[in-house]
């Protein structure tokens, strides 16, 4: 994108939400459970309690961020990218001043492109950070608005308000709509689905991630994303909250040359994930 062009955000196409098969068996169990109440009183304490059951079951599912069973979630790159040998690098919780601007640097250095999951309110403060990512050719998607703890626990309006908000200002700021969304941390509610079908969002978790977040060796981060490596991985690593090294450097800045390596060394190419949608829907 050019210098001085002015950002020409175009709306992903919305999806009918289809629900997955867990999904339309709480569905059936909801009106079961109503139909049970209503045809015979007396046993509404064993509605109550198969229903409280039915929602644990599906904040479990929620807690785990590679789950498919509350909606489509990409964790590993269709057939097609991971055919051509692709792999992606997604970048999490930023941008951030000190951290990004060294990303952006060793991306640049050996040729790779990434995904940047950006926070709204971040790419609020750092705008030129968000417009260096996209001039580069990287990916920006959208990370939630306050990449909240406790987004797990939203309702519907507060998670529409937090993928809205992010939405409308990183297509601002990157001049290209996001296409995926990653939930904070990966956790999710049965909510969310749905909203992102509304949106035309694609949710992506991972096939591994390196926890730099919580772990300031580089080695044992690496080992982490690097075990197995295969074409069609989809890895995560951190601009944003980055764990800092005894020295106080970025362990993300140590860890990427040397996976980025690794890659080449097995005849890998980094691909955002935007590139790996089907071209129909691109």
């Amino acid at each position: 994108m050019p210098m001085n062009a002015e950002p020409q955000p175009v709306a992903p196409v919305p999806h009918r939400w289809r629900p997955t098969p867990l999904m339309q068996l709480s569905l059936l169990a909801h009106v079961a459970m109503l139909a049970l109440v209503l045809v015979h009183w007396p046993l509404w304490p064993w509605a109550l309690g198969l229903l409280l059951a039915d929602h644990v079951l599906l904040f479990t599912v929620g807690l785990i961020p590679r789950s498919g069973a509350l909606g489509v979630n990409w964790t590993r790159l269709p057939q097609a990218a991971a055919g051509g040998g692709g792999i992606a690098i997604t970048i999490d919780d930023g941008p951030d001043p000190e951290v990004t601007p060294g990303v952006l640097r060793i991306l640049a250095a050996h040729g790779a492109q990434a995904t940047f999951f950006c926070i709204g309110e971040r790419a609020e403060r750092y705008p030129a950070l968000v417009r260096a990512c996209v001039q580069a050719g990287h990916a920006v998607e959208n990370h939630s608005y306050h990449h909240r703890h406790a987004f797990a626990l939203m309702g519907w309006w507060r998670l529409r308000r937090e993928l809205e908000q992010a939405q409308r200002r990183l297509g601002e700021l990157a001049g290209v709509t996001p296409r995926f969304f990653r939930a904070p941390a990966g956790l999710r509610n049965p909510l969310l689905d749905p909203l992102l079908q509304q949106l035309g969002l694609q949710l992506a978790s991972w096939t591994r991630r390196g926890f730099d977040t919580v772990s300031a060796d580089a080695d044992t981060v690496l080992a982490r994303l690097s075990r197995d490596l295969h074409a069609g991985d989809i890895l995560v690593l951190h601009d944003g909250h980055a764990a800092r090294s005894a020295l106080g450097e970025p362990v993300v800045l140590q860890v990427l040359p040397r996976l980025l390596e690794l890659i080449a060394e097995r005849h890998l190419r980094t691909v955002t994930l935007r590139d790996a949608l089907p071209q129909a829907r691109a």
